[in-house]
């Protein structure tokens, strides 16, 4: 409950703008106030005036389709009358009862009925071919250029078996062959039904020059791009100003969506897209379709919205003037305040704001000033307080010093130790010897040594001691190795940093094991520019991973670290290095439970001896 009241909290912090400058609330939010209304007018009025234009767009279209239907109807309903003359002329009379082939080798009767279609066909400047089929006897035209395997190939055409066997009249457009040539024709198919039987044996075809229609569709024209077709009632082109579409399907949700209605407009799913009005033909089974981009259609809005985006740069622009001429008056003396605010936060309490007026402002600058005044008084006194106590506080280490070197001299022990020294030596106790003399060096390092920094050759050496007189403790469980390149033992380190991380070693790593324990100190240099690292590593048993993600968190956080109460910690060393060196310095540790643990030093790279004298050549 708490975490979604605290992300619901953010959110109206971020919307409200409540980390923002003051400048910009004010533009964002006067933008927000003239922008907001003027795109929601925008939009109705864009709508509005979309729908407005597809409406008259709609009803133009529908008047179009609405002519052009009933010319096309008048126009094919001619030619219904014309095939009923020929199926009863005498002539066809008696050619539709020939029973067989044989009888029309004895009579005349194909010349007569060539004849009668080509009589017809002379009566219409349209007609471009008539055709009359005798089902499985014989097949004439008025062209003279059909033959029977032409015409039985029309049974494979995907209309043929629509074609009314109750001797309705079937108009469909299609391709023939004339000259080799393919040409569109319109074509009126009519079955011959027996009178006897009522079972159509014969089809009467009638080929209308396609260009009739063709005219009569180039004259319609909605708006400037747009153009008329014409589909049959199964979806299929009849009529298209790209004659070779004829006989192609249309787009399938296009049909589907006209085929539902028999009359209205949709926009096409074909891009681009384009307004498609219909109406369907109850006497052709046609559907009359126009179509008019859609790009097209809505030029008319882009008026409306170049209007639009004008007057909302006009009021916005004048928006912005009155937002800045106020802002001035508001913002300066808040900005003058912030920047007194900065300079007291660095410690500066000289000087006073300006107050310029009585209003909220004013009144808040002359309280910032009275709190200033008070603020530089109350530091003055804290000032000295801690002064004094400072002082106090250096009286008494300095105390404890002097009562701390009081208690051991160093120069009895250095004494002591070089008598032990000498007494080994009178007895053939190389061992103590050497151990004494150790010991005595360390201790000289560690007291004398008064710089914060030593070279890098200095700290192994010591280091080196320290192990040799370990050694003599742990003997064989105790393996030590060094691997510092010469360029390194060159380079400065804070005092007193190599030993107590050895230490750390042999605490942790060889005292907690019941093997052996290698240690091995080397250096190389870092991937991060102008550094180097010195690497102290053990085989001891590691440091588990609970305890390794808490270490090295207290490191980059600079929290104190302890390993034990007897020895110096990490966190003093990584202090030291951070506070001599700079932040971006310091220790890290690398460590798995059971593969020992490895604590690195990251120091400033320096140029070598070698590097700058061919600097200073």
């Amino acid at each position: 409950m708490s975490g979604w009241k605290h992300r619901s909290q953010r959110l109206i912090r971020i919307l409200l703008l409540r980390d923002r400058y003051l400048m910009t609330k004010l533009l964002v939010f006067s933008a927000l106030l003239v922008v907001l209304p003027m795109l929601l007018v925008g939009l109705v009025s864009y709508r509005e005036s979309s729908n407005v234009l597809e409406e008259e767009a709609r009803d133009y279209s529908l008047q179009l389709i609405d002519q052009v239907q009933l010319y096309v109807e008048d126009y094919l309903r001619d030619f219904e009358i014309n095939a009923l003359k020929i199926i009863n002329h005498p002539d066809t009379i008696q050619f539709l009862s020939i029973e067989s082939p044989e009888q029309l080798e004895e009579s005349d009767l194909v010349y007569r009925i060539r004849n009668v279609l080509k009589n017809s066909a002379y009566s219409r400047s349209d007609v471009v071919n008539i055709t009359i089929i005798l089902d499985d006897i014989q097949v004439i035209d008025s062209a003279d250029v059909a033959d029977r395997q032409s015409v039985l190939g029309l049974r494979d055409e995907y209309w043929y078996n629509t074609i009314p066997s109750s001797g309705e009249p079937k108009i469909i457009s299609r391709l023939i062959m004339k000259d080799q040539d393919e040409q569109p024709v319109i074509s009126i198919f009519k079955r011959i039904v027996n009178p006897q039987t009522l079972k159509p044996f014969g089809m009467l075809i009638i080929d209308v020059n396609y260009k009739r229609l063709q005219d009569v569709a180039y004259k319609v024209q909605p708006g400037e791009t747009g153009y008329l077709f014409m589909l049959d009632e199964q979806g299929y082109y009849v009529y298209h100003p790209d004659y070779k579409k004829i006989g192609q399907k249309g787009n399938e949700d296009d049909v589907q969506a006209m085929q539902e209605k028999t009359s209205g407009s949709i926009i096409s799913a074909i891009q681009p897209h384009s307004l498609l009005t219909f109406s369907r033909s109850s006497i052709l089974k046609w559907q009359l379709v126009t179509s008019i981009p859609y790009d097209e259609l809505m030029r008319g809005t882009e008026y409306i919205g170049k209007t639009i985006l004008f007057t909302t740069i006009i009021f916005m622009i004048i928006a912005y003037l009155m937002v800045i001429g106020f802002a001035a008056s508001l913002v300066k003396p808040i900005k003058q305040l912030h920047e007194y605010i900065k300079r007291v936060e660095i410690g500066d309490f000289s000087g006073k704001v300006t107050v310029n007026s009585k209003d909220e402002i004013g009144m808040l600058s002359h309280g910032f000033n009275k709190m200033v005044d008070r603020l530089s008084r109350l530091l003055e006194e804290i000032y000295f307080s801690k002064l004094k106590a400072a002082e106090l506080g250096l009286r008494q280490k300095d105390t404890e010093l002097k009562m701390l070197q009081a208690q051991i001299n160093p120069h009895f022990l250095y004494n002591s130790l070089e008598t032990i020294r000498g007494m080994a030596l009178e007895s053939d106790m190389d061992e103590i010897s050497v151990m004494a003399a150790s010991l005595a060096r360390l201790l000289r390092y560690n007291i004398k040594e008064e710089s914060s920094q030593m070279t890098v050759r200095q700290e192994v050496e010591i280091g080196e001691i320290y192990l040799r007189i370990q050694k003599f403790r742990f003997e064989e469980k105790l393996i030590y190795s060094f691997d510092i390149p010469e360029w390194a033992m060159e380079q400065n380190i804070v005092k007193f940093t190599l030993q107590p991380l050895i230490e750390n070693c042999i605490v942790h790593g060889l005292e907690q094991s019941a093997g052996v324990t290698m240690i091995t100190i080397s250096a190389s240099r870092s991937v991060l520019p102008n550094t180097f690292e010195i690497r102290i590593a053990d085989t001891g048993p590691g440091i588990e991973e609970s305890k390794m993600s808490g270490l090295i968190y207290k490191l980059e956080h600079d929290e104190e670290i302890e390993l034990t109460s007897q020895h110096i910690g990490i966190m003093n060393v990584h202090r030291r290095i951070r506070f001599i060196f700079g932040e971006s310095y310091g220790l890290f540790i690398e460590s798995q439970s059971g593969s020992g643990t490895t604590v690195g030093i990251r120091l400033p790279l320096l140029p070598t001896l070698e590097e700058r004298r061919k600097l200073n050549v």
